[in-house]
């Protein structure tokens, strides 16, 4: 920024992201310019009032369509590159986009939580900051989404004004206020894309996940093996994933975005955008652990835009609008409602099963390598439609399965049932009040020590 204005810097990023998505897509890179400039409009004409609904209605159908139209028509015809893929991310964009600036403008801020405070965006975007932040070039392939005002504080070069980071930037007393290199980062996370792609290109031809359904491999396995290839075979497939969200990350951290201020060592920080957590993925020991370390830019996004704010079953509603998101292959919604149904059983089995096993060590490992196996198997036995795509083969699998993590879990959230969220939110702010509370009053008292200090050295 001190070479070159926000306003070049918005062009460049703008110009270099469109050659990237020409060169990589053709012509049907152009609905990424449509869609940005569809929803654009209806921000302008819409007022802030109901500009988020309309926008994630026409954002998400716009998407929907041309995931239909590439499915079933390019697919079987003469083009069948995915470049859907890219809309997906400016999908996210503009609905985040759409929903912060009804935060800002339109909300009370005691009506926001300390997330959308943060993120709520107090002005209209230029049309010129709004296409930067959709088709810049380090995220016009594969993402990751970030939020509109981390994207401009990175361009105009002021992300500590933005952000009101631990310490103000002060590490052991000393101000760290200079930006770091990422240079170090940037290599650390190549490496990870390196070794993540050769295991991949190493075993994803060993244990295909297509013999999960194979008729001999179903009639003559015994199950326990059946369940042993089902979680090395799922595992072969994740490198992928972690190859490309690595790179994407890296991307962006060497062209200087990403940096999350300074950890409690003094060490930076270039997380900010990360979009995966590889060891806290590998060693879940919940569904939930697992599916808040993975694709988190994607989770951060269902989170704000519907499950904070949807009123009524907003599990289900968030497991909807990710298989909408995804696109139309059959077996996302079957992996999506598997969803649905693992996540209240787990909710139910943490809140009334895991304090019995809180009292020793012995009990807690124990517990944490029943629940890791647990839910490494859930993970697989959910995801595995999301890989076959298809109604037929998915359905084969779950009934050689027999169904039985789909019965044992409707089980358990009857037999295990979790307050509503609401009931747990209001139990909640009882403690949380005299928290604040005392932290108001070690506050004030610090206030005053400080005045007092003040005083004695204006005497002396």
């Amino acid at each position: 920024p001190s070479k070159t204005s926000p306003f070049v810097r918005h062009v460049v990023a703008t110009l270099l992201g469109i050659y990237f998505a020409l060169f990589c897509f053709g012509w049907y890179a152009l609905h990424f310019l449509l869609q940005s400039g569809i929803t654009y409009g209806i921000m302008i004409l819409t007022g802030v009032e109901h500009m988020h609904k309309y926008c994630l209605v026409v954002a998400l159908g716009y998407l929907s369509f041309c995931q239909i139209t590439r499915v079933y028509v390019f697919d079987y015809g003469m083009y069948s590159a995915d470049f859907t893929g890219p809309m997906m991310v400016i999908t996210q964009k503009i609905t985040s986009v759409a929903f912060e600036i009804h935060d800002g403008e339109c909300v009370k801020e005691d009506q926001l939580n300390q997330g959308q405070k943060l993120l709520a965006i107090r002005r209209m975007p230029s049309l010129l900051e709004y296409f930067s932040y959709n088709c810049n070039f380090m995220g016009i392939l594969a993402g990751p989404t970030c939020s509109y005002n981390d994207y401009i504080a990175f361009i105009e070069g002021t992300p500590y004004r933005h952000r009101d980071l631990e310490n103000k930037g002060k590490v052991n007393g000393k101000s760290r206020l200079n930006d770091p290199s990422p240079n170090t980062e940037v290599i650390r996370k190549l490496a990870t894309c390196f070794i993540s792609l050769l295991v991949f290109l190493s075993v994803c031809k060993v244990c295909p996940v297509e013999r999960n359904v194979d008729d001999d491999f179903i009639a003559t396995t015994p199950f326990y093996a059946q369940v042993v290839y089902l979680y090395l075979s799922m595992l072969t497939t994740r490198p992928k994933y972690y190859f490309v969200w690595t790179l994407a990350d890296a991307i962006n951290n060497a062209a200087g975005f990403g940096f999350n201020g300074y950890d409690s060592n003094g060490l930076p920080r270039w997380d900010l955008i990360s979009n995966l957590r590889i060891m806290n993925i590998e060693l879940a020991t919940s569904f939930k652990v697992f599916l808040d370390n993975w694709n988190i830019q994607t989770a951060h996004w269902l989170k704000r835009v519907c499950y904070e704010r949807c009123p009524y079953n907003p599990t289900a509603a968030t497991f909807l609008l990710s298989a909408m998101w995804h696109g139309a292959y059959p077996g996302y919604y079957l992996t999506f409602l598997t969803g649905i149904v693992i996540t209240l059983a787990a909710r139910a089995v943490r809140h009334n099963v895991r304090p019995y096993f809180m009292g020793s060590p012995t009990l807690k490992f124990v517990y944490d390598v029943i629940t890791w196996a647990a839910t490494q198997i859930a993970i697989c036995y959910t995801v595995i439609p999301f890989v076959l795509l298809s109604v037929g083969p998915s359905l084969k699998f779950y009934r050689s399965w027999y169904f039985c993590i789909h019965i044992g879990c409707i089980l358990l959230a009857i037999a295990l049932p979790v307050k509503p969220r609401h009931l747990r939110l209001k139990e909640q702010q009882p403690a949380i009040q005299p928290s604040l509370e005392s932290t108001d009053s070690n506050s004030n008292q610090k206030q005053k020590i400080k005045g007092w200090r003040m005083s004695l050295q204006k005497k002396l």
